[in-house]
C-alpha cells in the first residue's frame, strides 16, 4: 500500500503592515493550487491579523515564537516561502543577516537550505527613501534561492 503523496508546503511570513489582515488571500491562492499553508507571523505582526481565521483556515496555528526544546516541530518543512508584505526593518534586517525573531530566524536559514523565497515589499515613499533601503532590496535580490 503506497502512502498518499504530502502536498507541497508555503511558510508565508506576514510583517506589521496595513495589508497583513489580507494574508487570507494568498492562502486561498496557495490552497487552490493544492499547496498546504502554513503562517508565521513577527511578533509586531500579530496585532494586524484575525489569528482565529488565518489558523482556521489553514489548519495551523500561527507561529511567532520559537519552539521549546524538544517540542515537536508545529509545521512541515517548507517547499517555499513568501513573505508578504515584507516591511522596512523586515527587509533591513533580513538582508543583514539579523535573525532575532522566528521570522527572521526562518528567512535566514532558508537560504542556506534552498528554500525558493519570494518577497513582496511593503513600504511607505519616505522609508523607501531611506538609503539603507535600495541596497537591502539589491542584496536580497542578488541572491540565489
Amino acid at each position: 500500500m503506497t502512502e498518499p503523496q504530502r502536498k507541497p508546503f508555503l511558510y508565508v511570513v506576514v510583517c506589521a503592515a496595513g495589508i497583513a489582515d489580507d494574508v487570507g488571500k494568498l492562502i486561498t491562492a496557495a490552497r487552490e493550487r493544492s499547496w498546504d499553508v502554513g503562517v508565521i507571523a513577527t511578533p509586531h505582526a500579530l496585532p494586524f491579523l484575525d489569528i482565529p481565521a488565518v489558523e482556521a483556515q489553514t489548519g495551523f496555528q500561527i507561529r511567532s515564537g520559537w519552539r521549546a526544546p524538544g517540542d515537536d516541530r508545529p509545521l512541515p518543512p517548507a517547499d517555499a516561502i513568501v513573505v508578504a508584505p515584507a516591511t522596512f526593518n523586515t527587509v533591513n534586517k533580513w538582508a543583514a543577516g539579523f535573525a532575532d525573531n522566528l521570522a527572521l530566524a526562518i528567512l535566514c536559514e532558508a537560504y542556506g537550505m534552498d528554500i525558493p523565497t519570494a518577497v513582496l515589499p511593503y513600504v511607505n515613499s519616505a522609508l523607501a527613501a531611506h538609503p539603507a533601503y535600495r541596497p537591502s532590496l539589491a542584496e536580497l535580490g542578488g541572491w540565489e534561492f
